[in-house]
């Protein structure tokens, strides 16, 4: 929508002594950004992490790992497998764990050097940077892009545009169907493609992801991150002046201005002008169409593709590099060196946020490679809490869920343990399948004289389960429950 086009709600005229009304629009139409191609050292990190985040997502579902998808969320089944380790609903704590260490990380590197994860691994700068190439090779450079938007619908700018929207939906499609392939077993699922036999949920998650994705990289684009991601608004409560972010040289680039090739460095200030010769080539490159000149703004991604071509200008100016470069404030306003600024990376905040991380990272860690090959859990049979039988035994029933989190079968042995007198009056040892879970009924019975020993009410009792592997001095895991005598 135009402004001319823009609804306005007419206002009485201002008395001769009033203030001016201004008129200000709640809504302004969003102008198409065309970035630039850009060569340099921070665009080949960029297209690394573009690589390797690809081959790991689009990879990883089809890597087995005993005779297995290596990694599986299988939620029908309630387990999920990575690689060796098998994973019960349980053990959610690991989730917990790995999401802190998320955003422990996150914080850490922001802290550091600003939005690195924004500009180089997010998943939506990865795919935006994806689908920019596939409109760079059919439709061309920036400038034949914008001539071909504003040009007519001839037979060349139907077929341009149409085989990037078919590159774009494939693209979409396959991540879709990665996706998918992660919950239900890929080869599976892409037989069940080939035969079109999608059951109506796989088709929703391929659809949805598929159009979640085509819609972000292909048309939200910068929008996304600067309207819809959360991390814009509150980063800057991690960043402080120490913080090494995208900055441009003021002093050096100012007053900028352009100037002949021949124009000799030496030469500037006597002229008045800065190194900056204003080819505005910076904000042609920003995947946020902003102007790096201006300061730090929320909607910088800190992908560095302004380094990268104002780098190649100064090349070409025989000037020196650096007029836009990672930089902190402090380290500008003090004209400190790259090794001072580098000095002030290890100050309180960052070390904070250093040794919370490594010690989640070593807790949890720890936490798994001490983890038992197995879970139990008990819970009473309230059908029948507590009866007294024919020859006067008091009987108290439960079912245990045994979880095998390895993939061998095994054989358990079940005890009871903590109450006097109490017997297992149901199959002590029990066969679980590779990476199983089966519910046993048990009952646990006392003898009369121990029940009135006892008295009315619950008492604690324990149940310990041992795995046949283990040996006979294994420590049995233990589950504790209560056993009731009644009245």
């Amino acid at each position: 929508m135009n402004e001319a086009s823009t609804p306005t709600r007419s206002v009485n005229p201002p008395a001769a002594n009033d203030a001016a009304v201004e008129l200000v629009l709640m809504y302004q139409a969003q102008k198409k950004i065309h970035p630039r191609a850009v060569k340099g050292w921070f665009s080949g990190w960029r297209w690394l992490l573009v690589w390797g985040t690809q081959l790991l997502f689009y990879g990883l579902p089809w890597l087995q790992w005993n005779a297995r998808q290596a990694v599986l969320f299988d939620l029908g089944a309630r387990r999920f497998y990575i690689f060796g380790l098998v994973l019960y609903p349980q053990d959610f704590i690991y989730l917990t764990g790995l999401l802190v260490i998320s955003a422990y990380s996150l914080f850490l590197f922001t802290a550091v050097a600003g939005r690195l994860w924004c500009g180089f691994a997010c998943p939506q700068t990865v795919y935006t940077e994806i689908f920019l190439w596939v409109e760079q090779r059919f439709e061309g450079d920036r400038a034949a892009r914008i001539k071909l938007d504003a040009g007519p619908w001839t037979l060349n700018k139907w077929w341009r545009k149409g085989g990037k929207q078919g590159v774009w939906i494939a693209i979409g499609l396959w991540t879709g169907f990665s996706f998918v392939g992660y919950f239900t077993p890929i080869r599976m699922l892409g037989a069940e493609a080939l035969a079109f036999g999608f059951g109506p949920w796989e088709w929703f998650w391929v659809l949805f992801y598929g159009f979640a994705t085509y819609g972000n990289a292909g048309y939200m684009r910068e929008q996304v991150c600067k309207y819809m991601c959360p991390y814009a608004r509150f980063q800057s409560a991690m960043f402080d002046k120490d913080t090494m972010i995208v900055s441009y040289d003021i002093e050096r680039g100012e007053p900028c201005g352009s100037r002949p090739r021949s124009m000799a460095r030496a030469s500037l200030a006597t002229l008045g002008k800065g190194e900056c010769i204003d080819c505005t080539l910076c904000v042609q490159v920003c995947p946020t169409g902003i102007d790096i000149r201006k300061g730090l703004q929320y909607e910088c991604i800190g992908c560095a593709a302004c380094i990268d071509v104002c780098n190649g200008v100064m090349d070409k100016m025989r000037y020196p590099r650096g007029l836009i470069r990672f930089a902190t404030q402090n380290g500008l306003a003090k004209h400190w060196d790259r090794s001072a600024m580098l000095k002030r990376v290890l100050r309180p905040r960052v070390l904070v946020y250093t040794a919370v991380l490594v010690a989640i990272t070593a807790a949890l860690g720890t936490s798994l490679a001490l983890r038992s090959p197995f879970r139990v859990d008990v819970i009473r049979d309230r059908g029948a809490l507590a009866r007294q039988l024919q020859d006067g035994q008091i009987e108290n029933v439960y079912r245990l869920q045994v979880m095998n989190a390895s993939e061998s079968a095994q054989r358990f042995h079940i005890a009871v343990a903590g109450l006097s007198g109490a017997t297992l009056a149901s199959v002590a040892d029990v066969d679980v399948g590779a990476t199983e879970s089966r519910w046993l009924p048990v009952s646990v019975q006392i003898p009369p004289e121990a029940g009135r020993a006892l008295g009315v009410g619950a008492h604690p009792l324990r149940f310990e389960i041992t795995r046949a592997a283990d040996g006979a001095g294994a420590q049995p895991t233990t589950e504790k429950s209560t056993f009731v005598v009644p009245r």
